[in-house]
């Protein structure tokens, strides 16, 4: 089995390294220090289980754990955490795989015979009941291979185009799997639905101005393309705007 070994301590991604040479017939083909780093070398090195801490700098532990499944072959995950009780009986609940530290070989054996590919779904659901269920800091999108991630605070708009979301920046677009409605549910903070095909950063709203045919229209910062606002949103939008 190749195995990527994701800590933001060297002592324990050497520690881990140690573990898994003692116990023979598996190999390490990398180390990342945070979840950012361990999305880029497992897209290069395809690993077939990450052993990843839960909290770390840049990107958590759970929320890579959500953009990993988005490659074609997607590695089995086992947490390491130092953390209590609440987040580990969420994951004795949900069948997800998980080791205590300090990590004993046997423990870590256990772990690696039983490994099991969990789906984003699955993921959100560990997240939540764990008590991690923070807002994701970023949005990711899978194309040929890699996994890009968009920082949610630079993101304009999301837009729905049949079974498609369009994701917009000011440095362009981008397409992403994600649904308008969950998008909603985890945003609803920092986003607006603004029409029943659009949710569009509160922060980026300049101003509201109506076309020659009446329609109501939003100015949005960074971008020179202005979305339609369905009346039903128009005096919520109002009242956001003044509030920010």
């Amino acid at each position: 089995m190749k195995i990527l070994i994701v800590d933001d301590e060297a002592l324990a991604r050497e520690r881990l390294r140690g573990l898994v040479a003692e116990l023979g017939g598996h190999e390490v083909v990398g180390e990342a220090a945070n979840g950012k780093e361990a999305l880029a070398r497992a897209a290069v090195l395809l690993p077939d289980a990450v052993l990843m801490d839960i909290r770390m700098p840049e990107l958590d532990g759970l929320e890579a754990a959500l953009h990993l499944a988005l490659l074609d072959e997607p590695p089995a995950v086992i947490f390491t955490t130092a953390y209590g009780d609440h987040a580990l009986a969420a994951f004795e609940a949900h069948a997800t795989d998980y080791l205590l530290k300090p990590i004993r070989k046997e423990q870590l054996e256990r772990a690696l015979g039983k490994t099991r590919q969990m789906n984003r779904a699955q993921l959100a659901v560990v997240r939540r009941d764990s008590g991690e269920a923070r807002a994701r800091r970023y949005i990711s999108a899978h194309a040929r291979g890699t996994i890009q991630l968009i920082p949610v605070a630079d993101i304009v708009y999301f837009k729905a185009d049949q079974k498609y979301v369009t994701l917009r920046t000011p440095e362009g677009e981008v397409l992403i799997e994600d649904a308008l409605k969950t998008l909603e549910e985890e945003f609803g903070e920092r986003f607006m639905r603004i029409h029943r095909n659009a949710l569009v950063a509160v922060a980026c709203m300049t101003a509201l101005e109506r076309d020659a045919s009446g329609l109501c229209l939003v100015r949005l910062r960074g971008i020179e393309e202005r979305l339609e606002v369905s009346r039903r949103h128009v005096a919520e939008l109002r009242r956001r705007m003044k509030a920010g």
